[in-house]
């Protein structure tokens, strides 16, 4: 709390003035990012398409056949649930900025129901990294002992499009965590005053 000074008829007065500060701007600054990042996982993962010739041989002493394919994010549902949680995640980031900014610290309620979708946010995000790598990993290594096979080595623009959306959307996970530590921090500090 901040103290101000003034004269009234020859007699000094100082009186306490709250924060004169309106919006935290390290709130702001990471609710903004974290809507920019999310917005780009979702669409990087969301444009990523490749077709390609898949040699498939039916018989040993056949030669292959070539098979167009297809690797897409709809595909895979763990991929599906990532760009559908990006989304939800975007779209909180920007109600959640606009209602920070005309909230501006009145009601405490809604700072606290805003602190916990923030925590939702970033568990539903990590969550939709964790699956999305999962289905990533056995696409870059495939699994021997079911027998799938490696997809990156043939859908290798498909597989870097997925790894960065994956990475970019890890940041966006990353800073809803900054954003509950910060409101924690802050709750904290308000308690202890």
């Amino acid at each position: 709390m901040e103290t101000e000074s003034y004269t009234n008829g020859g007699v000094a007065k100082e009186i306490g003035v709250a924060n004169t500060q309106t919006i935290r701007w390290n709130d702001f600054v990471l609710r903004f990012l974290a809507f920019v990042v999310t917005l780009v996982a979702a669409i990087v993962l969301g444009v990523g398409k490749q077709n390609e010739l898949v040699p498939v041989q039916l018989v040993p002493t056949l030669p292959p056949i070539n098979v167009p394919a297809s690797a897409k994010w709809s595909h895979m549902s763990a991929f599906v649930y990532f760009v559908i949680v990006n989304a939800i995640a975007c779209a909180y980031a920007v109600i959640s900025l606009v209602i920070s900014l005309a909230n501006r610290g009145k009601a405490k309620g809604l700072s606290i129901t805003i602190i916990l979708m923030d925590l939702i946010m970033m568990a539903l995000l990590y969550s939709s990294v964790g699956a999305s790598a999962a289905v990533g990993l056995i696409g870059y290594k495939g699994n021997t002992h079911v027998r799938w096979n490696k997809v990156c080595d043939v859908f290798g623009k498909f597989c870097r499009q997925a790894v960065a959306a994956i990475a970019i959307s890890l940041v966006g996970s990353i800073l809803f965590l900054l954003l509950v530590l910060f409101a924690m921090l802050n709750l904290h500090k308000n308690r202890c005053h």
